[in-house]
Formats: structure tokens, C-alpha cells, sequence
């Protein structure tokens, strides 16, 4: 498998196999939202275009980084999300980084939208594309957040079919600025237990794929 690892600004054209990392804290929440029972994720482009699905939707859940706001129904916390019934729900969800990475390979031929605790399910699927080139989309800091970094490269060699120890890798999250950010408070909308939930390696037995579902971009479990 032919891998690169590119930030959101790098993406000179558009991929034929994306897998969109986000581990702190996007799509480790996505994961959550479909294990707590919700039947589909809407990306949003923006906050707005949250509000404007969520008004014309009301049994909608939206979700948006950073702290409560007026309506948005959860923030994008793992540790908060996962003790919320979501069954049967669509959610509506704007990060400030994951969803954006995800619209901006919209376009490719396979989407998916990764962190740790899908890690081995996202590989899974690669494995069946591997005569494809993936891109890797490291969606914190500009391309350099090293807990994206390291999820996307585990993620590339568990591809490969190689037998692949996650520690080192788990280990490098656990050093990131996010990880720092996330346990110092510099983060709003934060639960103690976000980055412990962050680092559970393959907690999720299904891939997270996204795809256009009209104008909208639409994040699906696959494998539940």
C-alpha cells in the first residue's frame, strides 16, 4: 500500500482512498455517537449550517467543539457523549478540524474518517483496497498534531496485514499537545476522562465510512 500523510492545506487534489484522522477528539466522539445507538453523523460545514439542520430538523442532535452554546445538545466530548441514549438519532457535528478534513476530500472514491478506537476496523477496510494509494489526512495543527500523526501511521501498518504493537503509538498521543491541552484545561467542553477514551486501541469493531447523501456529507458505521 502506497501511504502519504498530508495536512488539510497540503491536499493539492483529491484522493482516490482518504482516511481523515481525527483522534482528539472528532472521531473518537463519532465512534461513541454509534456505539450509544445514533444511525447517521451529518458533517457540517459550519456552525451555521449546523443550526440551519438542526431548525429544520429538531429530533436532530447537534455537536460542536468547546463549551455549551444555545442549539447545540452536546459538546464534542467522549466522556460526556457516552453516557447519552442516541438511539435511533442523526447528529449533526462541526469540529474544528475533523469534519473539515472529511469535506475537504469529499470527493474521493472512499472516505473514511479515523482515530484509535477504530483503528483496526479502518485497516480492515484498507485491506481490501490494496492496490489503491491512500492519503492519510493529519488533520490537527496544520498536518503536525503527532496523536493524528501517530493513529494514521499505526493505521498504515496494520494495513499491511503486519502484526503491529499500538503502544508506541499510544504512547506518542499520550505525549501530544492535545493530550496536554485536553488534561490542562485549556480546552473547554472537556471531561476528565476524554483522553483515557481517547487511547483505547480498537475499542470499536466497525470503520467509520463517509459519503454524499445529497448536498450533505454523511458519516456511517460499517460493521456494526
Amino acid at each position: 500500500m502506497d501511504a502519504r500523510f498530508l495536512g488539510i492545506k497540503q491536499l493539492a487534489d483529491t484522493p482516490s482512498v482518504a482516511v481523515v484522522v481525527d483522534v482528539m477528539r472528532a472521531f473518537t466522539v463519532a465512534a461513541w455517537a454509534f456505539a450509544q445507538g445514533a444511525e447517521k453523523i451529518v458533517l457540517a460545514e459550519s456552525l451555521d449550517e449546523a443550526l440551519a439542520l438542526k431548525a429544520r430538523h429538531p429530533d436532530w442532535v447537534a455537536l460542536k467543539d468547546g463549551p455549551p452554546a444555545p442549539g447545540f445538545d452536546l459538546v464534542n466530548s467522549p466522556g460526556m457523549l457516552r453516557s447519552v441514549d442516541l438511539g435511533g438519532r442523526t447528529v449533526v457535528q462541526k469540529t474544528t478540524a475533523g469534519t473539515v478534513g472529511a469535506l475537504a476530500v469529499k470527493d474521493a472514491s472512499l472516505v473514511l474518517c479515523a482515530s484509535f478506537v477504530v483503528a483496526e476496523a479502518t485497516a480492515r477496510v484498507l485491506r481490501t483496497r490494496a492496490g489503491d494509494s491512500v492519503t492519510f489526512v493529519v488533520t490537527g495543527e496544520d498536518g503536525q498534531a503527532d496523536e493524528d500523526l501517530a493513529c494514521a501511521q499505526y493505521i498504515a501498518r496494520r494495513a499491511t496485514g503486519e502484526a503491529t504493537d499500538p503502544a508506541g503509538f499510544l504512547r506518542r498521543a499520550a505525549e501530544s499537545r492535545a493530550a496536554a491541552e485536553l488534561t490542562e484545561g485549556v480546552r473547554q467542553g472537556v471531561h476528565p476522562d476524554d483522553v483515557a477514551l481517547c487511547l483505547e486501541a480498537d475499542r470499536f469493531p466497525f470503520a467509520l465510512v463517509a459519503t454524499p447523501e445529497g448536498p450533505l456529507m454523511t458519516l456511517r458505521p460499517q460493521g456494526r
